[in-house]
């Protein structure tokens, strides 16, 4: 059980940034908003960090919709374990919300937060806590994830446009 919640946590979390793909039909696209500069492939990596050491992650991201929605994909691979988060949320305004999931591990829960150009913040709540800012500029981002409740304290991941 140790080893599913180590593995598990950090994909939730890299991602609920970094939490199917969400594709958005082109009625459902609104006006511009905060979240469109992160449409696009994304690569890189960083560092999971847990009470007992922290282990290297390289990372993928894919972000889709636009507008009034946000999907995205996460896929992080470590020494140990291969994990995919997937992640659907609406936007309104500056406001965030949705759902998460794990698909390696059978994870899910809710997603709330704000998004303002250049920053996603967002809590997640269900089978893990946490909270994840996004911070980010046409070329770059960079991933903050911290947890309560498990053997993660967090998870720092920098990411570059792809492709």
């Amino acid at each position: 059980m140790k080893l599913l919640i180590r593995n598990a946590v950090p994909v939730l979390l890299a991602t609920a940034a970094l939490t199917g793909v969400f594709m958005s039909t082109p009625s459902e696209k609104a006006s511009a908003s905060a979240v469109d500069g992160l449409l696009g492939s994304w690569r890189g990596g960083g560092t999971a960090r847990y009470t007992s050491g922290t282990e290297r992650l390289s990372c993928n991201a894919y972000y889709t919709g636009g507008g009034s929605s946000l999907g995205l994909a996460i896929r992080c691979t470590s020494p140990t374990s291969k994990v995919e988060i997937r992640s659907k949320l609406s936007v309104s305004g500056n406001r965030v919300s949705g759902t998460w999931e794990e698909r390696t591990f059978n994870a899910a829960g809710s997603a709330s937060g704000s998004a303002n150009p250049g920053r996603l913040s967002v809590r997640i709540s269900g089978t893990v806590n946490g909270s994840m800012t996004v911070s980010y500029t046409k070329t770059r981002q960079n991933v903050s994830i911290s947890t309560t409740g498990t053997s993660l304290r967090g998870v720092s991941v920098s990411l570059s446009r792809s492709g």
